[in-house]
């Protein structure tokens, strides 16, 4: 991991994007007045035609990439994730998820790590809405190289998916060469004292606590979920048989996360204690975000505790 090379995935997706479009002339882009903020003006600037700002309507965008999609497009819409989830809920709902449309939602701004923005903007619950829907894959990318690949590797995907991208700069976690899949997660690290499940701006922060932990003489292995619907239930049982301690953490509301997704599969598959990080039942609060993933214990102290 690459501390001091730092990108918002965000930025990550923009690029992309931009990147597909020349490849893909079949890719068009959606925004909801926020193009500059989810960076889907870089596609803007270099296909006009294909880009479509729909104001501040964000229902009437997922429609009008639902009907772009029934004529063979592939649509690429994006907003704020408290937008792109909660307002849109309905026409993603029935619009994209029930007949089955390739519509790629892809959310920038999520979890607490919006910062400033304060509590109504920091959207803690899209990951428990998203994966509880029917056709709709969701997945959370945690560096510039996996967001770029998994941009591109969704175009691939006939039907819904929603990419969950953040504001906050994240260090470059992987190189270029790394091959990853979907549904399949990322393990780093072969230790038997426990397991650090993250996707997300928090898997920086597990690669973080492995590393403390193992100057403390404790070996853990970090799972980065990128993909958590369909979720790599074969890793989480290999992991809960392997391990001693297992340790979820998110940038998210503990009710219906990636810690809750964990656990079902653990429930089903091979009963075991999981350790839950995450926002506990509670709206976020103004402020910046490393702060706000302090004061919510969110970040890589708050795991290496648990091993003391």
């Amino acid at each position: 991991m690459d501390i001091d090379n730092k990108k918002a995935t965000r930025q990550s997706y923009g690029e992309a994007l931009a990147q597909l479009g020349k490849e893909n002339e079949n890719i068009v882009v959606f925004d909801a007045d926020l193009a500059s903020a989810t960076k889907t003006d870089l596609f803007a600037k270099e296909f006009p035609n294909r880009f479509f700002d729909m104001g501040i309507a964000e229902q009437n965008m997922i429609s009008t990439a639902a009907g772009m999609a029934t004529c063979g497009k592939i649509s690429y819409a994006s907003t704020f994730a408290v937008f792109a989830a909660g307002r849109a809920y309905d026409q993603i709902r029935n619009s994209v998820c029930y007949p089955h449309l390739n519509v790629k939602i892809c959310a920038t701004h999520a979890g607490i790590t919006v910062g400033e923005d304060g509590a109504t903007h920091q959207m803690i619950e899209d990951i428990s809405l998203m994966r509880t829907l029917p056709n709709m894959t969701v997945i959370s990318t945690s560096d510039d190289i996996q967001t770029k690949w998994v941009v591109k590797e969704i175009s691939k995907i006939d039907g819904p998916v929603y990419l969950r991208l953040s504001r906050l700069a994240t260090p470059i976690i992987y190189d270029e060469r790394h091959k990853f899949e979907i549904g399949k997660a990322v393990q780093i690290g072969n230790g038997t004292d426990g397991t650090i499940f993250a996707t997300g701006v928090t898997v920086s922060e597990a690669l973080k606590a492995q590393e403390e932990l193992k100057n403390n003489g404790i070996d853990v292995r970090v799972i980065d979920i990128h993909t958590i619907k369909p979720i790599d239930k074969e890793i989480i049982v290999k992991c809960a048989k392997e391990t001693k301690k297992l340790i979820s953490i998110e940038d998210h509301n503990v009710i219906g996360g990636l810690g809750s997704a964990i656990s079902e599969v653990l429930t089903e598959e091979y009963p075991s204690k999981l350790i839950r990080l995450g926002i506990k039942d509670t709206f976020g609060k103004s402020g910046k975000a490393e702060e706000l993933m302090e004061y919510f214990g969110i970040v890589a102290k708050n795991i290496v505790r648990l091993f003391e």
